[in-house]
């Protein structure tokens, strides 16, 4: 049995005409009629009385088409849901985010699906890197966006550079070092509370060799947090200072200091090198490119 013939007698129960139901599926009067002899031998029942050139259902035959409507039903959604996900319209998408992504491209995200793409299920995390790269490889998300430079080198790990936005220091409107006219040293900063997510290795290795030992985070920074919100919370609240890509919060005040903070952040896609794309991927990507891109 196949769907192929359900599609034959559904169409005769139909028309009750062999002449019309061939005409309809493109098939030969003929080969309609093989194809319902053999649905009826494979049933063991005759489906349809030949009534002279009309063809009505038998009883058994009424219940079969009544079942056989519901499964071409179910078999036409089971290949639109195959199209929209191909489409990425469909399925699960669960990404995770690093502390600065998540505070630029939570809602992008969550609004992919909200706004456009009603039948595609979204989960979206955030934490730091070495957790979220665990929650990927145990399969528990199907991509991370990071800061790449956080990253160990790892063969099993795919990384597509997205973007890479320059570092500055932020503060509150209306902050006394806004009134400042000249450009600002980083001992002017440093006058007030500095803060910054967890810095790696190399955006550290830059600090100390533009602004001096001074300028280690183990020595500069009063706050640090992976939570960007609470950081960028406190310095909309206080004479705080942040290191911080600008985009993470554009409300605040980015400062001019010479020289100017060097390197930046580099925002990546991380997906598992073995394993299969999510369907959405595409949609995961316009949504990064769009948002980081204006940044």
């Amino acid at each position: 049995m196949t769907l192929v013939q359900l599609r034959h007698l559904v169409s005769l129960a139909t028309t009750g005409s062999f002449t019309r139901s061939a005409r309809e599926t493109f098939v030969t009067q003929p080969a309609l009629s093989r194809s319902i002899q053999a649905l009826e031998d494979e049933l063991g029942q005759p489906l349809f009385d030949r009534v002279g050139h009309h063809s009505e259902l038998t009883n058994f035959g009424r219940e079969i088409v009544r079942r056989a409507r519901q499964l071409l039903i179910d078999a036409d959604e089971l290949v639109a849901c195959g199209q929209r996900t191909a489409d990425g319209g469909a399925g699960t998408l669960r990404v995770g985010l690093g502390s600065s992504p998540a505070a630029m491209l939570m809602v992008p995200i969550l609004q992919l699906a909200a706004k456009h793409k009603p039948t595609l299920r979204v989960g979206v995390s955030h934490g730091d890197s070495s957790q979220l790269v665990m929650g990927l490889r145990n399969r528990d998300l199907d991509a991370l966006v990071l800061e790449v430079r956080s990253l160990k080198p790892a063969t099993d790990l795919r990384v597509e550079t997205i973007v890479q936005m320059p570092g500055c220091f932020l503060c509150r409107p209306g902050h006394p070092l806004t009134r400042v006219r000249s450009t600002l040293s980083f001992e002017d900063l440093t006058r007030y509370p500095l803060a910054s997510t967890l810095l790696d290795d190399d955006i550290a290795r830059h600090m100390i060799e533009i602004y001096g030992p001074k300028a280690h985070p183990d020595h500069c920074l009063s706050l640090q947090s992976n939570d960007l919100g609470s950081l960028v919370k406190v310095i909309r609240e206080s004479d705080a200072v942040m290191l911080a890509v600008p985009r993470a919060a554009p409300d605040l005040v980015a400062l001019r200091v010479r020289p100017e903070l060097p390197g930046g952040a580099r925002f990546g896609l991380v997906t598992l090198a073995d394993r299969a794309e999510a369907p959405a991927m595409p949609l995961l990507r316009k949504v990064l490119r769009e948002v980081l891109a204006a940044s």
